[in-house]
């Protein structure tokens, strides 16, 4: 082969690296649900299920903000996650991201963020957890489910906006397939599912006593996942139990907790420590890396897989 030849083709080989490097970079970990009753399937409690992961808020990595649709990009080009998000009212009435009630910790703003309208927000950019600015805007609501249609699921907190609201936003977008409530007692998804009875909801439920008052209320425990709290304790198994009976997953939260912890070593230590216990979802500040932690615990050969893919 001549000398030229030969350079054209390594060339081009490389070239063809470099471009399926990048590719690899943009793909994102989706999940594919394309109905109500495909949730209930992914959340329902089977036994041979996949070890999920939960961003809170999307996840905290430098350059990224929570409550972002930039930061559950990134989290997703490492892992399938799906996240536990903040929706607050402008001064308007426009459902937008945040979780504090103040705009001082994450954004350029200051002070009430329900003092400002929908057009006044959109002067701040969001700082990520380090309090460095980004160029990324404050999202609406809307924003983030019809990015999210395909890609995730999202689990909307419940902060300032009266549910009835919520369940309109839901029902005008038909997101119930991958749009989720977090309710703190019965009488709140009893509400839900009174406009809807095919929501779904992650749901407080610390103690066999609050699991017995949604059972008493008739709330389909499969058609939720159920918060548990936010460490590992010998009370966890008493409600792995009740729950994984009813066909409900249990989350343990380490956001408030674990998540804490000064190094990566301590923090991967206590991940493996909630996926021993019993847990059958994870949510963190650090989604990625807590997937990296646990991806011994993934099942391969589940069923649930199906709802497992990539995307650009």
């Amino acid at each position: 082969m001549k000398k030229s030849s030969l350079f054209s083709a390594v060339t081009g080989l490389l070239l063809l690296g470099a471009i399926s490097a990048v590719n690899g970079q943009d793909q994102m970990n989706v999940l594919k649900l394309k109905s109500a009753k495909d949730l209930h399937a992914f959340f329902k409690y089977t036994g041979n299920d996949v070890l999920l992961i939960a961003g809170h808020r999307g996840g905290m990595v430098k350059g990224f903000p929570e409550n972002s649709i930039a930061t559950f990009e990134n989290t997703l080009k490492h892992t399938p996650a799906f996240f536990e998000i903040d929706p607050r009212l402008t001064k308007d009435s426009v459902m937008v991201l945040m979780h504090d009630a103040t705009l001082d910790r994450t954004t350029t703003g200051k002070g009430k963020l329900s003092d400002y309208t929908y057009a006044e927000l959109k002067q701040f950019r969001l700082k990520d957890a380090e309090g460095n600015v980004t160029d990324f805007p404050i999202p609406t609501l809307s924003e983030v489910i019809e990015w999210g249609r395909g890609k995730t699921i999202l689990n909307l907190d419940h902060k300032d906006v009266p549910l009835e609201m919520t369940a309109a936003l839901i029902r005008k977008h038909k997101a119930d397939a991958f749009v989720m409530m977090t309710v703190h007692k019965p009488e709140e998804a009893a509400f839900y599912l009174k406009n809807n009875p095919n929501s779904t909801f992650s749901a407080f439920i610390k103690t066999k006593a609050e699991f017995e008052s949604y059972q008493k209320a008739g709330i389909p425990f499969t058609q939720l996942i159920a918060y548990i709290g936010p460490t590992v304790k010998p009370d966890n198994q008493e409600l792995y139990s009740l729950l994984n009976k009813a066909g409900a997953m249990a989350m343990i939260s380490a956001a408030s907790s674990y998540d804490k912890l000064k190094t990566a070593e301590e923090r991967k230590a206590a991940y493996i420590s909630i996926a021993k216990d019993g847990a059958s979802i994870i949510e963190s500040d650090y989604p990625i890396e807590l997937a990296e932690a646990v991806k011994g615990f993934i099942k391969k050969d589940s069923p649930k897989q199906k709802f497992f893919g990539k995307s650009r």
